[in-house]
Parts: C-alpha cells; structure tokens; sequence
C-alpha cells in the first residue's frame, strides 16, 4: 500500500519533475506515450498499478458472449482492481477500438481507484470525462473492444504506451501525461520530487521578479547556494 505522506507528495509535484528525478536516476523511458487527460482540470493521478493486457482477437474465441462469464478478465479486473489503485489497460497502442466505456469506468470510480490509463481509446469519452475519476486514452473510439482486442491476463508486467509497467509500480498523472515510477526507487524518487519542486518554486518566484537563470538554474552559482540555503532556514513550512 501506498502511504499518505507519500501519496500526498506525488499529489504536489508535476509529472516533469518526476521525469526528470527519474532521469537522474539514469531512467530515461518512464513517460507513457500518447496518452492525454479526458479531464485536465482534476486533480493529480497516484496510485499503484493493477494491469490488464489484451492480445489482438481472435473472431472464433471473442464474440459478444464471452462478456457473460464473469471471470472474463476485463470484467475480473474491473472487479477486482484494488481500492487506491490504478487500472492500466495494455492496448497495444492501438485505440481503433475502445478499452472500456462509461460503465466500466464508473464502476472503477464507485469501487474507489485511483484512475484509468490505457494507451488505446474509450467508448463513451464524453460521459467518461464528467466521471470523477482520472482517465488517460489516445483518443476516443466506439468499437467495442472485442471487435480487435482479446483480454487475457490480469495483474501481469505489460507495455503501455512504449513503457514497461510491473504491477505494484507507482502511476502518476497530471494535465500533461503519465508517469511511471518503479516500485524499488518510490521512496526514493518522492524524496528527490519533494526538494526539486521547493526549488523550482523558489526559482520561478526569482525568475518573476527579474533574476537571470545563470548560476540559479540549475543551481551552480555559490553565492546562489547560500541565498537559497539562507531562504530555506527561514522557511522550514517548506521542508
């Protein structure tokens, strides 16, 4: 489980800053590709990842009645997504076909996940974008999913959008995208997020009020160094 202290941090920071701590830390492809916010004025994405995967169909195994068994897995894992969690659907970036629909993802909502992220499109884009729930697609698409995608495994290490994602792995998404953080290195990562975004607050406020970035951004001036590390004891709320 995700702590508070830590989901409340990533709630903070952009998904810029993350990628960029990630790059320090010698990850450079972390950024799901092509996916964008239905709704950009909520609030940050956070949450662990619960995976689905789907392989192209296959007619004489994928017909409408499969949807009837309950233990389909996009209906196992619409049911069984955890709480706090995030449902990435591995679409093989394909989004002539939609992922899921309205339903589906407000079921998601109402069981209390954290969002929805697949790097294919959903039907019902427009109802989806009203539901108070994260959802990140390519672009919206009506076909059902079973006319090209097959589901057929729940909770697996998948690709989404060019990015590997094991489950458990931390999901993060802004007005901008989605990043992916590994499980191992969230402490970790939240740390390095936490210091960067007080710097780059304090860096825009100076920018603001006419500072050049030489020596501020990034920080290589001494005499900046002791400005800053002057500001940050006078202001310990930031820490």
């Amino acid at each position: 489980m995700l702590n508070n202290k830590i989901k409340d941090i990533f709630s903070q920071v952009s998904v810029a800053s993350i990628c960029t701590a990630l790059f320090k830390r010698g990850l450079r492809n972390q950024f799901i590709q092509g996916v964008y916010p239905l709704n950009p004025n909520l609030p940050n994405m956070v949450g662990l990842a619960y995976t689905l995967r789907y392989i192209p169909a296959r007619e004489d195994l994928n017909t409408i009645d499969v949807f009837e068994n309950s233990d389909h897995p996009q209906r196992f894992a619409i049911e069984n997504c955890p709480k706090d969690y995030v449902m990435v659907f591995d679409s093989r970036k394909d989004p002539r076909a939609a992922s899921a629909g309205a339903i589906l993802i407000t079921r998601l909502m109402v069981r209390g996940c954290a969002g929805v992220v697949t790097d294919g499109g959903f039907r019902d884009s427009n109802e989806i974008r009203n539901i108070k729930i994260p959802a990140y697609h390519h672009r919206p698409s009506s076909p059902t999913n079973l006319t090209l995608h097959q589901a057929i495994e729940t909770n697996t290490p998948i690709g989404c959008g060019d990015v590997a994602i094991w489950p458990g792995d931390l999901i993060v998404g802004d007005q901008e995208g989605v990043v992916v953080i590994p499980f191992k290195i969230i402490n970790e990562i939240s740390v390095t997020v936490k210091s960067m975004t007080i710097y780059e607050d304090y860096v825009i406020d100076k920018v603001s009020n006419g500072s050049s970035i030489k020596g501020l951004y990034p920080l290589t001036d001494e005499q900046e160094k002791i400005n800053y590390d002057n500001w940050l004891k006078t202001n310990s709320d930031k820490n």
